[in-house]
């Protein structure tokens, strides 16, 4: 097996040969049943690692019942082994700030910190050992490889460069790869009309930003006059929010751009996040199971579910000697695959992507409802204007959902009838889609502000509705 090593140690010199499909061959097309052997190994020795250098794995372990020793399979690991949250992490940071009872290096090897940005609370800081971080740029790179980028090939990184580690983690792909790589970043005032005379003038093969940053660049490049299919874009890979495996988002995308569109991306504490990532061959994401181990769980047992079913994913580094996760819950939902993928790499697949996060969904009279299905069916909407609302509110006794949505210029300009027939085509749309009925309010254009990062969507004014009842029964 391939530079196949704990801890990781790759030849920064290595490149596959230019015709090959495959960054690692071996790695990457063997027997399932071989990998899972190998990543048994892999899991004693990682789990060693923090038992010999963490003290809250061995204290959580050690009420748990767990010894690495213990480990001979992957069953061993899943029903032995209890799952890591994101409340665990803030604590352990507590206890011990900046970087937690988690670190696994002494403090002078780190090299990267990055966090979230503590909007809501504490912040929780990223600990990056100067290893590791070479090992997330083989990584990254060796996936780019796999969405058909090459050394020489200029990538475009559209992205926030601050505590996001999306856009550092593709940089430093980009640069492992040999490739130019172009870190243009995203967030000032003015920034994407730049961006579109940029991509205009460099013609990169490559780039990355999140889904919404990419149509709201789109919108901006033809209002300065570009053509958004001249920059001559190739492969435009995304993270961040749902939207690059959603049929109706990716397929703008792709059309807007004449690019092929990859998703990829699991959390920033799971560096490198490009562990899920779909090929140049293969739709939706694979799981590179030698990268990060990832289980699909029951979000109530943390069991693994059947492969076709629904769960979320449960993460664990198999090249991380850092602050390394073990059995950290996402929090997300999707569905699984083990079928035969187009590339030929032998990992299971997520064939819809990332759904969203389970605390992003809202229930609306007994319906599961999650915001990518709206924005699955509201782009695939003719005279959509480019940017919508979900509105979760309550009139009587019953929920009510409300999608507002703006309409293009050409839209409104052709009249009422125009508007009327978009209202009743969105309204049947997500009738089908969602099994439930929505309100639909078409909008002018402009109406919502664009954003260069994340898009949030959802207001739940049903919260409000409570508060007033109550204070109307005191």
């Amino acid at each position: 097996m391939e530079s196949w090593s704990f801890p990781p140690r790759y030849d920064a010199d290595y490149l596959p040969p230019a015709g090959s499909r495959f960054w690692f061959a071996q790695r990457e097309t063997m027997p399932v049943a071989e990998r899972e052997a190998a990543i048994v190994a892999r899991l004693r020795e990682v789990t060693r690692h923090a038992w010999d250098h963490s003290p809250m794995y061995r204290r959580t372990w050690e009420a748990a019942g767990f010894h690495p020793d213990q480990l001979r399979s992957l069953e061993d690991f899943e029903s032995r082994v209890p799952v890591l949250t994101k409340k665990d992490l803030r604590d352990a940071q507590s206890r011990l700030p900046p970087f937690g009872d988690y670190l696994c290096v002494d403090d002078a090897e780190v090299f990267h910190v990055h966090g979230t940005s503590g909007t809501t609370g504490r912040p929780t800081a990223f600990a990056i050992g100067r290893s590791d971080w070479d090992a997330i740029a083989n990584a990254h790179a060796r996936i780019l490889w796999a969405m058909g980028l090459r050394p020489g090939d200029t990538v475009f990184i559209a992205a926030i460069f601050s505590l996001y580690m999306g856009s550092w983690g593709s940089l430093a792909g980009a640069e492992r790869l040999r490739a130019k790589a172009f870190p243009f970043g995203a967030g000032a005032a003015g920034m994407t009309a730049r961006a579109a005379m940029w991509l205009d003038l460099v013609k990169p093969k490559g780039f990355y930003s999140t889904p919404s940053f990419a149509l709201h660049l789109a919108e901006v490049a033809r209002d300065e006059g570009y053509d958004p299919r001249g920059f001559g874009l190739q492969t435009m890979f995304f993270s961040g929010e749902p939207g690059a495996s959603v049929p109706g988002v990716r397929d703008r995308i792709a059309e807007l751009y004449g690019a092929r569109v990859i998703d990829c991306g699991s959390m920033a504490e799971m560096t490198p996040f490009m562990n899920i990532a779909g090929t140049a061959e293969t739709d939706g994401m694979l799981l590179w199971q030698d990268i990060v181990y990832t289980e699909v769980c029951d979000p109530r047992t943390f069991q693994r579910v059947p492969y076709g079913q629904r769960g979320t994913p449960v993460y664990t580094h198999l090249e991380r000697t850092s602050q390394p996760m073990i059995r950290l819950v996402s929090g997300d939902l999707t569905l699984w695959e083990n079928g035969p993928n187009p590339c030929g790499r032998t990992y299971p697949r997520l064939p819809q992507g990332i759904f969203g996060r389970i605390d992003d969904m809202f229930t609306i009279r007994g319906e599961n409802v999650y915001p990518s299905e709206v924005d699955a069916v509201v782009n695939q909407v003719d005279g959509y204007g480019g940017e919508h609302r979900i509105v979760v509110s309550r009139e009587g006794a019953m929920d009510e959902l409300l999608v507002r949505i703006e309409a293009t210029q050409d839209c409104t300009a052709r009249g009422e009838d125009a508007l009327r027939a978009m209202r009743e085509d969105a309204a049947r749309k997500l009738a089908k889609m969602l099994g439930l009925r929505a309100r639909i309010e078409v909008v002018a254009p402009g109406t919502f502000p664009r954003t260069d990062f994340k898009a949030r969507r959802v207001i739940d004014d049903r919260e409000v509705f409570r508060e007033l009842n109550e204070r109307l029964a005191r």
